[in-house]
C-alpha cells in the first residue's frame, strides 16, 4: 500500500501550486487568491494544510493577508516564465527544451534534431574575407549605431533578391533587424495586443509557439499538406477566431520540408482578402532550393503580406542580422518601435553580411550546400527508412525530413532514451500545437550522417 504523503510534503506541494501561477501570470499583484476552503477542496488537502501554506508564502512575501478579506498576490508581476505557460506538457516535447539541448550540448553529442547545418558547412571562407575587409574599414563603421532602416548597400541588395522571387519592393520597403527572429517578435509587437488569435501551420517551426506565448496571445493550429495549409481547416479557423496574423515559411517549410502550390497560394490569398488578416511570411531557407516556390508576398504585393528572413543558415549563425520588407507606412512604424527596443541596430554585422553576400564565392558555396545536402537526404532517408522509419514526404530541397516512426514508438520517450545515448531529437509535438504528432521526428539530414545516430534510435525502438 503506498504511504500518503507527509503533511510537510503537502504544504510543500500546495506552495508549489501557488507560485506556479503567479510565476506564470495566471495569478497578477492585487488577485485575490481563492479562499482556504476552496484551495483545500480543489487539492485534495486538509484546511489545514492549506492554512500553514499561505501562511509561509506570507512569510516570504509572496502574498499578504487581509483580515476579513483573504489573501492576494503580492509585490510586482512576476517574471514571466515560458514553461510555465499553456496546459503542462512534458518538457521533453517543449520546444525550448529541444533548443537548449541543442545549443548546450557538448561537440561529442550528435545533433540530428538540431535546425540548422553543422559549422563546417557554413561559409567559412567567406565570413573570413568579409571579417578582415571589415578590419580595414573606416571607423564609424567599426564604432557607430547604423541608420533606423539599417545599411543602404544591404537593403538596396536585399530588394533585388528579392525581385528574384517576384517580390516588387523599393529598398525604402526593408528594415534591418537583429535576426529573423527579432523580426517576428518587433511585428507581434507591432500588430498584436495580449489575447489576439494568431494561426500557425500545425506542425510549424517550434519557436513560433515560444514567441507566441512571451506574447500572450492565442496560437490555433491549421493542418500543414504536402501542398500548404489545409485550405478548409484554415477557412473554418478564420470564420471561429477571427485571427489577427497568420505565421508560416516561404518556400521550404520546416518541419515537414513540404513547398506551397501555386493553386493552394491563391486561395489562400483569396481566404485571407475577405478578413483582416495580415500575414507573416518567414522566408528564411531560399538559398537552399532547386526551384523557387511560389512566395504570397508576390501574389500579393505586400498588401498584407509581410516578409522576413536572415542568413543564419547559410552564412553564419553568429552574424545576427535578419530583415523585414513590407508596406512603407508599416516600415516607418516597425522602424521606430525597432529605436525603442534596440536602438541602432548592428551596423558591423550588417557590413560584413553584405560583402559575404557580394563576395562571386557565396553563389557558388550555395551550389555545393545544395549538392551536399541531395546526398544527404538520400543516405539519411536509406538508414532511416531500414530501421522502419519512413518520411511523410521526400522533399526536393532542404535540409529537413518530417519522419513517422513505426507504430507503438513515441517520439518523446526516444528523445529522452537517446539523449543519454549523445543523441538529440526534434520529438514531433514540440513541433505541433494539436499534440497529434507524437508519432514523428523532425531529422536535420546535415546533421544525421554519422551512422551512430540510427544506431542509437534502432537501440532506443527496440527496447
Amino acid at each position: 500500500m503506498p504511504t500518503p504523503p507527509s503533511a510537510a510534503t503537502r504544504i510543500d506541494t500546495v506552495m508549489a501550486a501557488i507560485r506556479a501561477r503567479i510565476s506564470s501570470r495566471a495569478c497578477l499583484p492585487g488577485s485575490r487568491l481563492p479562499s482556504v476552503r476552496a484551495q483545500a477542496q480543489s487539492m485534495g488537502v486538509s484546511v489545514s494544510t492549506v492554512v500553514e501554506a499561505y501562511d509561509r508564502l506570507v512569510a516570504d512575501g509572496s502574498i499578504s493577508a487581509r483580515p476579513g478579506s483573504g489573501f492576494y498576490v503580492a509585490g510586482p508581476v512576476a517574471p514571466l516564465a515560458l514553461a510555465q505557460l499553456g496546459p503542462p506538457r512534458d518538457r521533453d516535447v517543449d520546444p525550448l527544451w529541444v533548443s537548449r539541448q541543442s545549443l548546450e550540448a557538448d561537440p561529442d553529442v550528435l545533433k540530428p534534431g538540431c535546425g540548422w547545418l553543422p559549422a563546417s558547412w557554413m561559409y567559412e571562407a567567406g565570413m573570413r574575407k568579409a571579417l578582415r575587409a571589415a578590419a580595414r574599414a573606416d571607423v564609424a563603421t567599426l564604432a557607430d549605431y547604423a541608420t533606423p532602416l539599417g545599411h543602404p548597400a544591404l537593403r538596396q541588395l536585399l530588394a533585388r533578391r528579392l525581385a528574384q522571387q517576384g517580390i516588387d519592393v523599393p529598398a525604402s520597403q526593408v528594415m534591418l533587424a537583429e535576426s529573423g527572429t527579432q523580426a517576428v517578435d518587433l511585428i507581434c509587437r507591432f500588430l498584436l495586443q495580449p489575447g489576439d488569435t494568431v494561426l500557425v501551420d500545425d506542425p510549424c517551426y517550434f519557436n513560433f509557439h515560444a514567441l507566441l506565448k512571451a506574447h500572450r496571445v492565442t496560437a490555433v493550429g491549421v493542418p500543414y499538406t504536402p501542398t500548404g495549409p489545409d485550405l478548409e481547416a484554415f477557412a473554418a479557423a478564420l470564420q471561429a477566431h477571427s485571427p489577427r496574423l497568420y505565421i508560416t515559411n516561404a518556400g521550404i517549410h520546416n518541419p515537414t520540408g513540404a513547398t506551397l502550390s501555386p493553386v493552394t497560394a491563391h486561395r489562400l490569398l483569396k481566404l485571407a482578402d475577405a478578413s483582416d488578416l495580415v500575414i507573416v511570411e518567414d522566408d528564411i531557407f531560399a538559398d537552399f532550393e532547386e526551384t523557387a516556390a511560389p512566395r504570397l508576398a508576390a501574389y500579393d504585393g505586400l498588401t498584407r503580406v509581410i516578409q522576413i528572413g536572415s542568413f543564419s543558415k547559410t552564412i553564419s549563425a553568429s552574424l545576427r542580422c535578419g530583415y523585414i520588407a513590407a508596406r512603407g507606412d508599416w516600415i516607418d512604424s516597425l522602424a521606430d518601435l525597432k529605436l525603442a527596443t534596440s536602438f541602432g541596430g548592428g551596423r558591423l554585422a550588417a557590413d560584413v553580411l553584405y560583402t559575404a553576400l557580394t563576395d562571386s564565392g557565396y553563389r557558388k558555396h550555395m551550389e555545393s550546400v545544395r549538392r551536399r545536402l541531395a546526398q544527404a537526404r538520400s543516405t539519411t532517408l536509406s538508414r532511416l527508412e531500414a530501421i522502419g522509419i519512413t518520411p511523410w514526404l521526400v522533399p526536393q530541397a532542404g535540409m529537413f525530413l518530417w519522419c513517422a516512426l513505426p507504430d507503438g514508438n513515441d517520439a518523446a520517450t526516444l528523445a529522452r532514451a537517446c539523449l543519454a545515448d549523445g543523441v538529440v531529437l526534434a520529438p514531433g509535438n514540440a513541433f505541433s500545437l494539436s499534440l497529434r504528432a507524437g508519432g514523428f521526428l523532425r531529422f536535420n539530414a546535415a546533421q544525421a550522417g554519422d551512422p551512430r545516430v540510427t544506431e542509437v534510435l534502432a537501440r532506443a525502438m527496440q527496447a
